[in-house]
């Protein structure tokens, strides 16, 4: 059954039509030559006629059909046409839709010449010399007659139909000044004529965005053409492109079967977009990103969704089924710490990924720079050890995503004595007011950037350290606090089975030699070293600048008061607990249940305590090693073993 009818006379119609069809929806597509008929191709769903109706035609098809959704997307110039399909719609009590094409701004026009009709436009042309091309149509062509010397001065742009090209042959347009072809005519292609043809003034009718108006204005100001342009001859009111699919979803209820795209779009000038990219986005309905890659990115009447949040723009997608071609716009390469990860999830494997230039590729490139051996992480709302990274590695690269980025980093690689690494700083990288900047900690310690920043550092003085824990006990400082040893927290260590990016407790940290071991071994993740005791907090802070633990939080207090606000942990270690263990394993499996925890105890009491504790608690995993450490000492020419306080080390994960 017939659900629409659809008199297509314009590239609207055209693209109405194809989307009916790939909807499945039954219409009737009524176009004004055989040709427009040819361009639609062979349907199922559409009934394709190319006879020419008058109203009372119009009026028997919508009555056959059974009064159906009637579109009329008419070419603006057929006046007649739409007040026959309008009135026939009145009689028979059809449902009547006026698809236009989209207007210019009246800004666009102030470098042109504006008239009402051909015929004025020849007038014009009449006091003027130079070569003309003309883009009005075969109708109009007998009025360039008019013009002296036309047959060599007017340079004709028509269809490569048989009986256009026999007309306006007939009318003596013949040779290099008849050109037959279909549009529409890219920019490209409008300049390249008209510098071919040596023109001096193009003529065109308001024809809207699908009519290649734009391309054709854009040509002309860079080729130094005087454009004049035909306006409309009727006013009239009536709905986009888009608002038409937008009504034929919401009556016949379809489901979004749109072509997503996710682009990256480089740094954000138009100049580092790929040409796929460009193309994509050239060609979408609507693009949805960030305002800024908006921005970047927007072509002229071009819909568009403002909006990063993944969840929201899958949810518009499903909202507005009348698109059929979207792009989802990102900065940078969507490979590299882009939103493009979470889309993908959210939009499923059949769409279309576009990389783009990423901010490392363009900025190692301006620093002359290789980077197939630098570390490469990101800042921007995530947390990064950028310390530890620098520390470990001669090359280290990251994005940035605060004003005050690189003064704290400045601030804190000379807290912890770094001032010989060199920092390369860009910001708003491809823009015209790109800034890169060299220097050392201290250049950038008051430093204030864009937000839209990121920075290379080389420290050629990297450290290199143990892979393996197990550091030795001289190199921590300790002045009279209590410290794990060195054979203990080994194994201790070994047994919390920590991974780079784990969080950590350390209960009763003392000097922190367990909690920098943590740090160094979790170097992506965090560690909280929990000590109630003065002196001990002051040789925690001097560890954690003596081996750079960044990502050691000391936290002063007991527990387990001192951990509640903490987030949840993946790992803990308890080395004194003040007698509140039970206390303190409750909160832990509270904050996580499938935490993993190590407990050393000394007195018999606290290993008491603690398999109360495995009893009392669901924890699996449970295991129990006394370790007793002898070490030599020397006593003249001989060796002497001394024995070591022995220690229980306790572990068990929590069974959720």
């Amino acid at each position: 059954m017939c659900k629409v009818i659809v008199f297509a006379g314009t590239i609207e119609g055209r693209k109405i039509a194809q989307f009916l069809e790939k909807n499945r929806v039954s219409a009737h597509i009524c176009v004004a030559t055989e040709y427009g008929e040819q361009l639609l191709g062979e349907n199922r769903n559409l009934k394709i006629s190319h006879e020419r109706l008058d109203q009372g035609q119009m009026e028997k098809l919508i009555l056959e059909k059974h009064t159906p959704l009637v579109i009329d997307a008419t070419h603006p110039y057929a006046a007649e046409v739409t007040k026959n399909i309008r009135s026939a719609c009145e009689n028979t009590g059809a449902e009547y839709l006026r698809v236009l094409r989209e207007n210019q701004n009246s800004s666009d026009l102030e470098d042109c010449v504006y008239v009402e009709t051909v015929e004025a436009a020849v007038s014009y042309l009449q006091k003027t010399k130079g070569n003309i091309l003309a883009t009005t149509g075969s109708k109009e062509a007998f009025k360039y007659r008019e013009l002296s010397d036309f047959e060599n001065r007017v340079f004709l742009r028509v269809l490569s139909l048989p009986n256009v090209v026999q007309e306006c042959s007939q009318l003596g347009f013949q040779g290099k000044n008849l050109l037959c072809m279909q549009g529409p005519f890219s920019k490209e292609l409008n300049v390249a004529m008209i510098r071919q043809l040596d023109c001096k003034y193009m003529v065109t009718k308001m024809s809207g965005k699908s009519g290649g108006f734009q391309e054709k204005l854009e040509a002309a100001r860079i080729c130094g053409c005087t454009l004049i342009v035909v306006g409309r001859p009727l006013e009239e009111t009536g709905i986009s492109l888009y608002e038409c699919k937008r009504i034929l979803c919401e009556k016949f209820s379809l489901q979004s079967q749109a072509e997503v795209s996710l682009v990256g779009i480089g740094m954000g000038n138009r100049e580092s977009l790929t040409k796929e990219a460009e193309k994509i986005i050239q060609e979408a309905d609507l693009l949805i990103g960030a305002s800024r890659m908006i921005e970047a990115c927007q072509r002229r009447n071009q819909d568009v969704y403002i909006e990063y949040n993944s969840e929201r723009i899958v949810s518009y997608i499903q909202e507005h089924p009348e698109y059929e071609k979207i792009a989802v716009v990102l900065s940078g390469d969507v490979g590299f710490h882009s939103g493009a990860k979470k889309l993908l999830e959210a939009l499923g494997n059949q769409t279309k990924v576009v990389s783009g230039i990423s901010s490392v590729a363009y900025f190692m490139s301006r620093i002359q720079k290789s980077w197939d051996d630098t570390v490469l992480t990101s800042s921007h709302g995530e947390e990064v050890n950028l310390i530890s990274l620098i520390q470990h590695h001669e090359k280290v690269f990251s994005i940035l995503g605060r004003k005050d980025g690189v003064s704290q980093l400045a601030k804190k690689l000379l807290s912890y004595n770094m001032n010989e690494v060199v920092l390369y700083v860009g910001e708003r990288l491809s823009y015209e007011d790109e800034k890169i900047r060299k220097g050392t900690p201290e250049e950038f310690v008051d430093y204030e950037g864009d937000s839209l920043s990121v920075i290379y550092i080389e420290n050629k003085n990297y450290n290199d350290q143990l892979v393996t824990h197990g550091m030795q006990d001289e190199k921590f400082l300790r002045d009279k606090v209590p410290m794990t040893k060195e054979e203990i927290r080994s194994v201790s260590l070994s047994k919390l089975r920590l991974s780079e990016n784990s969080v950590c407790y350390d209960v009763g940290a003392g000097t922190g030699s367990v909690a920098v071991e943590m740090a160094l071994r979790a170097y992506k993740g965090r560690v909280y070293a929990i000590e109630k005791k003065e002196l001990a907090i002051e040789l925690l802070k001097k560890n954690k600048e003596k081996f750079k633990t960044d990502n050691l939080e000391i936290v002063k207090g007991l527990a387990p008061e001192a951990m509640e606000d903490l987030e949840a942990p993946t790992h803990v270690f308890i080395g004194g607990s003040s007698g509140n263990m039970k206390e303190i394993m409750a909160l832990l499996l509270k904050k996580n249940p499938k935490v993993r925890i190590v407990i050393n105890c000394i007195a018999l009491e606290s290993v008491s305590e603690a398999l109360d504790c495995l009893k009392t608690f669901p924890v699996k995993d449970t295991e129990i090693v006394q370790m007793a450490v002898s070490k030599s000492k020397t006593v003249g020419r001989y060796h002497m073993m001394m024995g070591e306080n022995p220690i229980y080390i306790i572990s068990c994960t929590g069974n959720c």
